[in-house]
């Protein structure tokens, strides 16, 4: 609910300005490794090695020398690469909407759970991912949300407290942190509700 003018609007990344299928990277992977497509995708959102990965406890080389361990995978380290991070869409409603609003002079922040593979890709694949004040990446600080670590960091970032941020984000975890920490917050389930809020609020007209 957004129930005063914010100074700064932190965007989550995933599911709020991009979709994402790791199944695309699954199909790819697949075909040069033994492991079976069925439990691919998943080893590769859910395992812990993901989560040292994005919590920068290991870089983008050991991931990938794990991920050969594991999987049996056969290819270079530049495939893999490639196949790993391309798996992104964006998601025009939303990314129109952040274009509107730096046009209304709001300094705007991505807040995510992420790797830097994802991130090259996204940087040089995505020219709105460049239109931000500032990026609170999981990985560069060494924890994830919903640890309040991070929220700290987004606060030290932005300059910014309590309602005077405001938070968008896919997942109720994250949005509960936020709003523990006084945040304005939306949950974002679809495109179309999240439009709504900022019409409702008076912040797009």
């Amino acid at each position: 609910m957004i129930n005063t003018r914010p100074k700064a609007i932190v965007f989550d990344l995933g599911k709020v300005l991009v979709d994402f299928d790791y199944s695309i990277a699954a199909r790819k992977i697949a075909a040069r490794c033994s492991f079976p497509l069925d439990n691919l995708s998943r080893f590769l959102s859910q395992s812990p090695l993901l989560f040292r990965y994005e919590t920068g406890l290991i870089g983008r080389r050991q991931f990938y020398d794990e991920i050969c361990r594991e999987t049996g995978f056969g290819g270079e380290f530049d495939e893999f690469g490639s196949f790993f991070a391309d798996i992104f869409t964006p998601i025009p409603e939303m990314v129109e909407l952040h274009a509107r609003l730096r046009q209304a002079g709001f300094p705007s922040y991505i807040f995510s759970n992420t790797n830097d593979l994802a991130i090259s890709h996204i940087r040089g694949n995505f020219p709105f991912f460049s239109n931000f004040d500032g990026y609170i990446l999981s990985y560069e600080h060494g924890s994830m949300k919903p640890d309040v670590r991070l929220y700290e960091v987004v606060e030290d970032q932005t300059g910014s407290r309590g309602p005077e941020i405001l938070y968008l984000d896919d997942r109720p975890e994250n949005i509960a942190t936020g709003n523990a920490r006084g945040w304005q917050v939306i949950l974002q389930e679809n495109p179309a509700q999240t439009l709504a809020a900022f019409r409702e609020s008076g912040l797009l007209k």
